[in-house]
C-alpha cells in the first residue's frame, strides 16, 4: 500500500532553516525562526534587496477542476524543485491553507506525495499564527463596531445597513446568518450578523494586496463596514481601529519561509480564497522572492477563469507583476468529468468522454494565451488510474492546438517527475526574454501575436509552439477607468464565455453606490462557483452563451477592489457529510495521522 502524504512528510529528514535561507543569500539575522524549519523574514531584508533585478515569474493555473482538486499544488512544489534539479536558483510562493479545507473534503493542502511543503503537518494546521491573526484584527473590527452601536451610535450607523460580519477559520454552515445583540440593555443593539470564514475576509484580502506594514495600516482604514442613515459609508478609520488591527498584524504581514522535501525554498504566505476573494499568496511574499530567485513558482486559485484572471487583472496591477510563462495543469479524471462522464467512474478509461472534455482545457488556453497574452505550457499532472491510451489522446490534441505539453508524475517522483516540463518553462522563458523591448510586458496590448526571433532557446516540444506566433505580453481585461458593468461584462463574456449579465435589483442599487461614492475605478473581483466557466456549476466542459447573474456588488476597499457575487457561491461553507476531520488524530507523543 503505497505511503500517505503525511507518513511521506514524517519519513523526511527536513534541513534546518538556516541552511534554507542560505539558498537565496539569507543570514542569520534575515531569519526570525518558529522553531528549527520555518521562520518569518525580517523586514530588513527588503529595503537591502530592493534594487536588485527580479527574477522570472512563472504562474500556475489549471482547467475547471474537480471537487477533489487536480495537483495545481502539487504540481506547483514539483516544478519548483524540477527547476532546482537543473541548477536554477528556485522559489516557490504558495498561500497558507484554511484550516475549513483542511478539516472539510480535501484534507492537507500543502502538495502532496514526494511534491510538498514541509512541515507539512504545522503548515496545515496553526503554522505560524497568521490566520490567527487575521481573524482577531477583523474580529476586533465587528466588535468595535457593535461597541460604536451599544455607546450611542454618534456616527449615524444604519443598523439594516452593517455590512462587516464576523469571521472564524472553520466551514460552520450554522454561523452564516445569525442574530446578536441579545440578553438585554446590556447585551448591546439587536440586529442580524453572521460569519465569513477567514480566507473570505477583506482583512485576508489587505493583507494579501498590502506593499509592507504602513501601506496596510493605510488600507484597513479604508475599509467599508456600514452605512449611515444618509447613505455615507462608514469606515474603519472612523471607528479609530484600524491602528490596533495593523497591530495585530504585525508579524502576519512578514512572509513566512519553509522548504520543499526537495529543499527548494518555499514562501508561504497568506491565504484569500480563489472563487471569493482574489486566490493569491502575499505580494509581500512574491515581491521578495523575485529579488532573491532567479525563477520564481506561484500559483492563482482554481483555474484559469477565477485565479488567473485576479492575478491578471488585480494582483499585477497593484504589484507590477508581469509572469512570463504560465503553467495550466490538467488531468484526464477532471476532463473526462466535463465530458460528460459521472464523478464515480472518473476512473475508468472512456477515450470519448476524455475527447469532449477538453474543450474546458481550450477555453483555459484561449484564455491564457489569448485574453491574458501570456505564453503557456500545459502540464497533465499524471494519476494511477490514467491509461496510456488517455494520455496519449490528450498529449497530442494539446499538441495540435500548437501548445507546448508535458506529463508530469510529480506525486511518486517529485521534481524528477516534472523535469521536461522545467525544460519547457525555462524555454519559454528565454523565448520572451529575447522579444523586443515592451513585447513581453506590453499591460494593455493590440491582440497582436510577435514570432519569437530567430535562434531564440527551444525546448521539448517547442519546435511547434505557437505557429501563428508568440503571445505578446501581458494584457488586463478591461481599463480601470471603465464603469462597473463593463469590466464585470467584459470578464464575464471574454473570460467566461457568457453571452449576456443579469444584474438582480439589489446588485443594480449596490453599483450605483459604489459608483456615487468613487469606488468605481477599483478592479473587479469575480466571486463565483469554482467548477464551471459559468455561474452555475451543474455547466461543465465549455458553457456559451449563457447569462451571468450577478446578485450583489460589494466594497473591497482595503484590499482595493469590488466584489460581483455570482449564482449561489458561500462566503461561508459548510463541512460534508464525512469531514477529514474524522480521519485526523494524534497519539501520545504528539505524532499525528490522517491529514492526508
Amino acid at each position: 500500500m503505497a505511503p500517505t502524504d503525511i507518513e511521506i512528510a514524517q519519513a523526511h529528514t527536513l534541513r534546518p532553516i538556516a541552511e534554507i535561507g542560505a539558498k537565496l543569500g539569507l543570514g542569520p539575522d534575515d531569519l526570525e525562526p518558529y522553531g528549527k524549519y520555518k521562520a518569518k523574514i525580517a523586514p530588513h531584508v527588503w529595503e537591502r534587496v530592493r534594487g536588485a533585478p527580479d527574477g522570472h515569474l512563472i504562474l500556475v493555473t489549471a482547467i475547471t477542476p474537480t471537487p477533489a482538486g487536480e495537483g495545481k499544488t502539487t504540481v506547483t512544489i514539483g516544478l519548483g524543485d524540477a527547476l532546482s534539479q537543473l541548477g536554477e536558483r528556485t522559489a516557490i510562493c504558495l498561500r497558507e491553507p484554511s484550516l475549513g479545507p483542511v478539516f472539510g473534503v480535501k484534507g492537507g493542502a500543502a502538495g502532496g506525495g514526494y511534491s510538498q511543503v514541509v512541515p507539512m503537518e504545522d503548515i496545515n494546521l496553526h503554522f505560524t499564527g497568521d490566520f490567527h491573526a487575521v481573524s482577531a484584527a477583523h474580529n476586533l473590527l465587528a466588535a468595535a463596531l457593535d461597541n460604536h452601536l451599544h455607546h450611542g451610535n454618534a456616527l449615524g450607523i444604519d443598523p439594516r445597513a452593517i455590512t462587516w460580519k464576523r469571521t472564524v477559520d472553520m466551514n460552520d454552515r450554522a454561523l452564516r446568518q445569525i442574530v446578536v445583540g441579545l440578553g438585554g440593555k446590556s447585551g448591546g443593539v439587536p440586529r442580524e450578523d453572521g460569519f465569513l470564514i477567514t480566507p473570505a475576509s477583506e482583512v485576508m484580502a489587505t493583507l494579501c494586496l498590502a506593499s509592507d506594514l504602513e501601506d496596510l495600516r493605510e488600507r484597513l482604514g479604508r475599509i467599508v463596514v456600514a452605512y449611515t442613515t444618509a447613505g455615507k459609508p462608514v469606515r474603519a478609520a472612523d471607528l479609530k481601529v484600524h491602528g490596533a488591527m495593523a497591530a495585530l498584524l504585525r508579524d502576519a504581514v512578514k512572509p513566512n519561509l519553509v522548504q520543499t522535501l526537495g529543499g527548494t525554498p518555499a514562501f508561504v504566505h497568506g491565504g484569500p480564497f480563489g472563487n471569493i476573494a482574489h486566490g493569491t499568496n502575499a505580494i509581500i511574499a512574491t515581491r521578495l522572492a523575485l529579488k532573491l530567485a532567479d525563477y520564481v513558482v506561484t500559483e492563482a486559485g482554481f483555474g484559469a477563469d477565477l485565479g488567473a484572471e485576479k492575478f491578471v487583472n488585480i494582483v499585477s496591477r497593484v504589484a507590477g507583476f508581469r509572469p512570463v510563462v504560465a503553467v495550466i495543469v490538467a488531468t484526464v479524471r477532471a476532463l473526462k468529468l466535463h465530458g460528460g462522464k459521472k464523478l464515480e467512474e472518473l476512473t475508468q478509461e472512456d477515450l470519448p468522454a476524455l475527447a469532449r472534455g477538453i474543450a474546458n482545457l481550450e477555453k483555459h488556453i484561449e484564455n491564457v494565451t489569448r485574453v491574458y497574452g501570456l505564453p503557456a505550457v500545459v502540464a497533465i499532472n499524471r494519476f494511477q488510474s490514467d491509461t496510456g491510451a488517455e494520455l496519449d489522446l490528450l498529449e497530442g490534441r494539446v499538441r495540435n492546438l500548437g501548445v507546448p505539453v508535458a506529463v508530469v508524475d510529480v506525486w511518486a517522483r517529485g521534481g524528477a517527475g516534472a523535469l521536461n516540463l522545467a525544460r519547457q518553462v525555462v524555454a519559454l522563458a528565454q523565448r520572451v526574454q529575447s522579444l523586443p523591448a515592451g513585447k513581453a510586458a506590453d499591460p494593455k496590448g493590440d491582440g497582436r501575436k510577435v514570432r519569437p526571433p530567430e535562434g531564440a532557446a527551444e525546448g521539448p516540444g517547442l519546435e511547434d509552439a505557437y505557429p501563428d506566433g508568440f503571445p505578446g505580453g501581458l494584457r488586463f481585461t478591461y481599463e480601470l477607468d471603465e464603469p462597473i458593468k463593463a469590466k464585470i461584462e467584459k470578464v464575464a463574456k471574454q473570460v467566461y464565455g457568457a453571452g449576456s449579465v443579469a444584474y438582480s435589483a439589489q446588485a443594480e442599487r449596490s453599483i450605483r453606490r459604489l459608483e456615487r461614492h468613487e469606488l468605481g475605478n477599483l478592479p473587479v473581483c469575480m466571486a463565483k462557483t469554482q467548477y464551471s466557466l459559468s455561474d452555475q456549476p451543474e455547466l461543465l466542459g465549455r458553457p456559451e452563451g449563457f447569462t451571468l447573474t450577478v446578485r450583489d456588488v460589494v466594497p473591497s476597499a482595503g484590499a482595493g477592489f469590488v466584489v460581483a457575487i455570482t449564482g449561489e457561491i458561500l462566503t461561508m461553507p459548510g463541512l460534508p457529510r464525512e469531514p477529514a476531520a474524522e480521519r485526523i488524530d494524534i497519539d501520545r507523543t504528539g505524532r499525528i495521522t490522517g491529514l492526508f
